[in-house]
Protein backbone atom coordinates (compact mmCIF):
# COMPACT_ATOMS: atom_id res chain seq x y z
CA UNK A 1 0.00 0.00 0.00
CA UNK A 2 1.34 3.41 -1.01
CA UNK A 3 -0.18 6.35 0.89
CA UNK A 4 -0.22 10.07 0.11
CA UNK A 5 -0.07 12.30 -2.96
CA UNK A 6 3.66 12.51 -3.55
CA UNK A 7 4.40 8.79 -2.89
CA UNK A 8 1.60 7.69 -5.20
CA UNK A 9 2.53 10.22 -7.88
CA UNK A 10 6.19 9.18 -7.89
CA UNK A 11 5.33 5.47 -7.87
CA UNK A 12 3.24 6.00 -11.00
CA UNK A 13 5.90 8.12 -12.68
CA UNK A 14 8.61 5.55 -11.96
CA UNK A 15 6.72 2.82 -13.79
CA UNK A 16 6.13 0.72 -10.68
CA UNK A 17 3.39 -1.88 -11.23
CA UNK A 18 0.26 -0.35 -9.68
CA UNK A 19 -3.00 -2.30 -9.64
CA UNK A 20 -5.51 0.11 -8.17
CA UNK A 21 -5.56 3.77 -7.10
CA UNK A 22 -8.23 4.88 -4.62
CA UNK A 23 -8.94 8.63 -4.85
CA UNK A 24 -11.33 10.82 -2.89
CA UNK A 25 -13.21 13.72 -4.44
CA UNK A 26 -10.82 16.26 -2.95
CA UNK A 27 -9.23 19.11 -4.90
CA UNK A 28 -5.80 18.78 -6.49
CA UNK A 29 -6.04 15.08 -7.32
CA UNK A 30 -6.82 15.36 -11.03
CA UNK A 31 -3.16 14.93 -12.01
CA UNK A 32 -2.84 11.69 -10.08
CA UNK A 33 -6.11 10.38 -11.45
CA UNK A 34 -5.03 11.14 -15.03
CA UNK A 35 -1.55 9.69 -14.53
CA UNK A 36 -2.98 6.50 -13.04
CA UNK A 37 -5.31 6.06 -16.01
CA UNK A 38 -2.44 6.61 -18.44
CA UNK A 39 -0.41 3.91 -16.65
CA UNK A 40 -3.26 1.42 -16.89
CA UNK A 41 -4.18 1.33 -13.20
CA UNK A 42 -7.78 0.92 -12.11
CA UNK A 43 -8.98 4.19 -10.53
CA UNK A 44 -11.74 4.03 -7.94
CA UNK A 45 -13.41 7.07 -6.36
CA UNK A 46 -14.14 6.57 -2.66
CA UNK A 47 -14.92 8.72 0.35
CA UNK A 48 -12.34 10.17 2.74
CA UNK A 49 -13.90 7.98 5.44
CA UNK A 50 -13.23 4.85 3.38
CA UNK A 51 -9.62 5.88 2.85
CA UNK A 52 -9.22 6.50 6.57
CA UNK A 53 -10.51 3.00 7.29
CA UNK A 54 -8.05 1.51 4.82
CA UNK A 55 -5.00 3.39 6.07
CA UNK A 56 -5.75 4.09 9.74
CA UNK A 57 -3.98 7.41 9.32
CA UNK A 58 -3.36 10.47 7.13
CA UNK A 59 -3.84 9.69 3.44
CA UNK A 60 -4.13 13.08 1.66
CA UNK A 61 -7.04 11.76 -0.37
CA UNK A 62 -5.21 9.00 -2.26
CA UNK A 63 -3.74 5.53 -1.75
CA UNK A 64 -2.49 2.94 -4.25
CA UNK A 65 -1.88 -0.78 -4.20
CA UNK A 66 1.12 -2.15 -6.03
CA UNK A 67 1.30 -5.58 -7.67
CA UNK A 68 3.33 -8.37 -6.05
CA UNK A 69 4.72 -9.29 -9.49
CA UNK A 70 5.02 -7.66 -12.91
CA UNK A 71 2.29 -8.32 -15.46
CA UNK A 72 3.02 -9.65 -18.94
CA UNK A 73 1.17 -9.64 -22.27
CA UNK A 74 -0.88 -12.35 -23.98
CA UNK A 75 1.94 -12.61 -26.54
CA UNK A 76 4.37 -13.30 -23.69
CA UNK A 77 2.21 -16.22 -22.55
CA UNK A 78 2.19 -17.70 -26.05
CA UNK A 79 5.96 -17.34 -26.15
CA UNK A 80 6.26 -19.55 -23.05
CA UNK A 81 4.88 -22.60 -24.84
CA UNK A 82 6.83 -21.75 -28.00
CA UNK A 83 10.08 -21.86 -26.03
CA UNK A 84 9.10 -25.13 -24.35
CA UNK A 85 8.05 -26.69 -27.65
CA UNK A 86 4.63 -27.63 -26.28
CA UNK A 87 1.05 -26.75 -27.15
CA UNK A 88 -0.18 -23.66 -25.25
CA UNK A 89 -1.95 -24.27 -21.93
CA UNK A 90 -3.42 -21.04 -20.54
CA UNK A 91 -5.93 -20.32 -17.78
CA UNK A 92 -8.40 -17.43 -18.24
CA UNK A 93 -10.07 -16.09 -15.09
CA UNK A 94 -13.35 -14.37 -15.99
CA UNK A 95 -14.00 -11.97 -13.09
CA UNK A 96 -12.55 -14.05 -10.25
CA UNK A 97 -12.86 -11.42 -7.50
CA UNK A 98 -11.79 -13.35 -4.40
CA UNK A 99 -8.00 -13.00 -3.99
CA UNK A 100 -7.87 -16.34 -2.19
CA UNK A 101 -9.47 -18.05 -5.18
CA UNK A 102 -7.12 -16.34 -7.63
CA UNK A 103 -4.12 -17.29 -5.49
CA UNK A 104 -5.27 -20.91 -5.31
CA UNK A 105 -5.81 -21.02 -9.08
CA UNK A 106 -2.33 -19.62 -9.70
CA UNK A 107 -0.83 -22.20 -7.35
CA UNK A 108 -2.57 -25.11 -9.08
CA UNK A 109 -1.84 -23.75 -12.57
CA UNK A 110 1.86 -23.52 -11.79
CA UNK A 111 2.02 -27.08 -10.45
CA UNK A 112 0.01 -28.33 -13.46
CA UNK A 113 2.52 -26.82 -15.87
CA UNK A 114 0.27 -24.12 -17.32
CA UNK A 115 1.98 -21.38 -19.32
CA UNK A 116 0.21 -18.54 -17.52
CA UNK A 117 -2.98 -16.82 -16.39
CA UNK A 118 -5.06 -14.09 -18.02
CA UNK A 119 -7.15 -11.76 -15.84
CA UNK A 120 -9.22 -8.66 -16.73
CA UNK A 121 -8.32 -5.23 -15.36
CA UNK A 122 -11.78 -4.66 -13.91
CA UNK A 123 -13.99 -6.82 -11.70
CA UNK A 124 -11.11 -9.12 -10.86
CA UNK A 125 -8.70 -9.77 -8.04
CA UNK A 126 -5.20 -8.48 -8.80
CA UNK A 127 -1.71 -9.60 -7.81
CA UNK A 128 -2.03 -8.43 -4.22
CA UNK A 129 0.02 -9.70 -1.27
CA UNK A 130 -2.97 -11.88 -0.32
CA UNK A 131 -2.91 -13.52 -3.75
CA UNK A 132 0.85 -14.02 -3.49
CA UNK A 133 0.55 -15.63 -0.06
CA UNK A 134 -2.37 -17.87 -1.06
CA UNK A 135 -0.46 -18.99 -4.15
CA UNK A 136 2.32 -20.25 -1.85
CA UNK A 137 4.78 -18.19 -3.90
CA UNK A 138 3.61 -19.51 -7.29
CA UNK A 139 2.74 -15.94 -8.32
CA UNK A 140 6.49 -15.32 -8.49
CA UNK A 141 6.90 -18.08 -11.07
CA UNK A 142 3.73 -18.16 -13.18
CA UNK A 143 3.29 -15.20 -15.58
CA UNK A 144 0.01 -13.30 -15.36
CA UNK A 145 -1.35 -11.14 -18.19
CA UNK A 146 -3.74 -8.36 -17.17
CA UNK A 147 -5.89 -7.20 -20.08
CA UNK A 148 -8.41 -4.41 -20.57
CA UNK A 149 -10.58 -6.53 -22.87
CA UNK A 150 -10.89 -10.25 -22.13
CA UNK A 151 -12.84 -10.98 -25.33
CA UNK A 152 -10.09 -9.38 -27.44
CA UNK A 153 -7.48 -11.45 -25.60
CA UNK A 154 -9.43 -14.60 -26.45
CA UNK A 155 -9.48 -13.55 -30.11
CA UNK A 156 -5.67 -13.29 -30.01
CA UNK A 157 -5.45 -16.81 -28.62
CA UNK A 158 -7.78 -18.12 -31.32
CA UNK A 159 -5.65 -16.55 -34.04
CA UNK A 160 -2.69 -18.39 -32.53
CA UNK A 161 -4.54 -21.70 -32.89
CA UNK A 162 -5.65 -22.06 -29.26
CA UNK A 163 -9.00 -23.73 -28.52
CA UNK A 164 -11.12 -22.03 -25.85
CA UNK A 165 -12.78 -24.30 -23.28
CA UNK A 166 -15.39 -22.64 -21.08
CA UNK A 167 -16.56 -24.19 -17.83
CA UNK A 168 -20.36 -24.21 -17.70
CA UNK A 169 -23.03 -26.43 -16.17
CA UNK A 170 -24.68 -26.77 -19.60
CA UNK A 171 -21.52 -28.14 -21.20
CA UNK A 172 -20.37 -31.68 -21.94
CA UNK A 173 -18.78 -33.86 -19.26
CA UNK A 174 -15.11 -32.95 -18.95
CA UNK A 175 -14.05 -36.59 -19.19
CA UNK A 176 -15.75 -36.83 -22.60
CA UNK A 177 -13.80 -33.86 -23.97
CA UNK A 178 -10.39 -33.94 -25.65
CA UNK A 179 -7.84 -31.51 -24.18
CA UNK A 180 -4.80 -32.80 -26.04
CA UNK A 181 -4.22 -29.75 -28.23
CA UNK A 182 -3.69 -26.05 -27.54
CA UNK A 183 -5.92 -25.26 -24.56
CA UNK A 184 -7.19 -22.08 -22.93
CA UNK A 185 -9.43 -22.95 -19.98
CA UNK A 186 -11.93 -20.29 -18.86
CA UNK A 187 -12.91 -20.25 -15.17
CA UNK A 188 -16.01 -18.15 -14.48
CA UNK A 189 -16.70 -15.89 -11.51
CA UNK A 190 -17.60 -17.26 -8.10
CA UNK A 191 -21.22 -16.19 -8.17
CA UNK A 192 -22.28 -16.03 -11.80
CA UNK A 193 -19.90 -18.14 -13.83
CA UNK A 194 -18.76 -16.90 -17.23
CA UNK A 195 -20.20 -13.72 -18.68
CA UNK A 196 -22.44 -14.06 -21.74
CA UNK A 197 -19.88 -12.59 -24.15
CA UNK A 198 -17.08 -14.83 -22.95
CA UNK A 199 -19.34 -17.89 -23.10
CA UNK A 200 -20.14 -17.08 -26.72
CA UNK A 201 -16.42 -16.87 -27.49
CA UNK A 202 -15.80 -20.44 -26.29
CA UNK A 203 -15.23 -23.27 -28.75
CA UNK A 204 -16.31 -25.89 -26.19
CA UNK A 205 -18.26 -25.89 -22.92
CA UNK A 206 -17.35 -28.48 -20.30
CA UNK A 207 -18.78 -29.38 -16.91
CA UNK A 208 -18.13 -31.49 -13.84
CA UNK A 209 -20.69 -34.05 -12.65
CA UNK A 210 -22.74 -32.75 -9.72
CA UNK A 211 -24.07 -35.74 -7.78
CA UNK A 212 -25.09 -34.13 -4.48
CA UNK A 213 -27.54 -31.46 -3.36
CA UNK A 214 -25.13 -28.60 -4.09
CA UNK A 215 -24.89 -27.71 -7.78
CA UNK A 216 -21.57 -25.86 -7.88
CA UNK A 217 -17.98 -26.05 -6.63
CA UNK A 218 -15.60 -23.40 -5.37
CA UNK A 219 -14.01 -21.78 -8.44
CA UNK A 220 -10.46 -22.74 -7.50
CA UNK A 221 -11.44 -26.34 -6.72
CA UNK A 222 -13.24 -26.72 -10.05
CA UNK A 223 -10.30 -25.11 -11.85
CA UNK A 224 -7.94 -27.64 -10.32
CA UNK A 225 -10.00 -30.61 -11.49
CA UNK A 226 -10.19 -29.29 -15.05
CA UNK A 227 -6.48 -28.44 -15.13
CA UNK A 228 -5.41 -31.88 -14.06
CA UNK A 229 -7.66 -33.49 -16.66
CA UNK A 230 -5.59 -31.55 -19.21
CA UNK A 231 -2.44 -32.87 -17.52
CA UNK A 232 -3.79 -36.44 -17.55
CA UNK A 233 -4.68 -36.37 -21.24
CA UNK A 234 -1.40 -34.76 -22.23
CA UNK A 235 0.56 -37.22 -20.12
Amino acid sequence: MIIGRNPVREALRSGQAIDTVYVSGGAGLHEIRTLAQEKGAVVKTVSDQKLSQMTEGVHQGVIAFGACAAYVTVEDLLEVSAKKGTAPFIIICDEIEDPHNLGAIIRTAETAGADGIIIPKRRSAMLTPTVHKTSAGAASWLPVARVSNLAAAIDKLKKAGVWIYGTDMNGSLYTDTKFDGAVALVIGSEGFGMSRLIREKCDFLVKLPMLGKITSLNASVAAGIFMYEVVRQRG
